[in-house]
């Protein structure tokens, strides 16, 4: 069954893109078939580190979107993986309902699933909430708690949102932190995390290392929730 994974989350700054560079790496490593869409039509992180693996794709066209889902019925087993820019959540889910692209994906065989990222803060969790209210049960749901923003969520755990989203089937995965510094020399030199682990340029030694222990992590957390 082909999967298709829109990583989302609507606010900006939150992590979307680190989450689906991270993806398709992990998938470029486990020998995984993948084809990457990059919905930002500025900087665009699949593009701009996985150009090979990556096509556009524009938000507020549904001929650029279809072929999300005819690229899914190309291969069989082959995951989908679309980097959503922020404030693209309208179109997105307005071309879903009016095409009925998730009906139609159930017929097909199609699993589709949405990545939630979060930081620490009110508006992740009221998105949450208003795509919980939007959807329900409709769509498979993985919350992402990104600690490379803050480890402290108190706000989505006293919101009840995350009890919500668990009893709809939501899986629930931490994105570790990774040393600020590696993190800024890795896209200021547009490099992909297997060169940031192993060539290691602009890396010393142990950032290299550092490197190398949070991606560990962070594909142990994919292989928990599933990709």
């Amino acid at each position: 069954m082909a999967t298709i994974h829109f990583i989302g989350g609507e606010k900006g700054g939150v992590g979307k893109s680190l989450v689906a560079r991270l993806m398709a790496q992990y998938l470029i490593d486990r020998q995984l078939p993948f084809l990457g869409f990059d919905s930002d039509r500025s900087h665009g992180a699949l593009l701009r580190f996985y150009a090979d693996y990556a096509s556009p794709v524009v938000i507020d066209d549904y001929a650029s979107l279809d072929q999300v889902v005819e690229a899914a019925l190309e291969k069989e087993q082959r995951r989908i993986v679309v980097d959503l820019a922020a404030q693209t959540q309208r179109p997105l889910l307005r071309w879903m309902e009016e095409s009925g692209m998730l009906e139609l994906a159930r017929e097909l065989g199609i699993a589709v699933r949405y990545w939630h990222v979060m930081d620490s803060g009110r508006d992740s969790v009221d998105l949450l909430a208003r795509l919980l209210d939007r959807f329900g049960d409709q769509l498979d749901y993985t919350l992402v708690l990104n600690q490379l923003r803050s480890d402290d969520f108190d706000i989505l755990e006293a919101s009840g949102q995350k009890g919500r989203a668990l009893a709809l089937g939501a899986k629930i995965a931490t994105l570790p932190k990774l040393h600020d510094a590696a993190m800024t020399r890795i896209d200021a030199r547009s490099t992909s995390f297997w060169a940031a682990a192993n060539d290691g340029i602009g890396l010393s030694l142990l950032e290299r290392q550092r490197v190398r222990v949070w991606l560990a992590k962070a594909y142990a957390e994919l292989e928990r929730v599933g990709v």
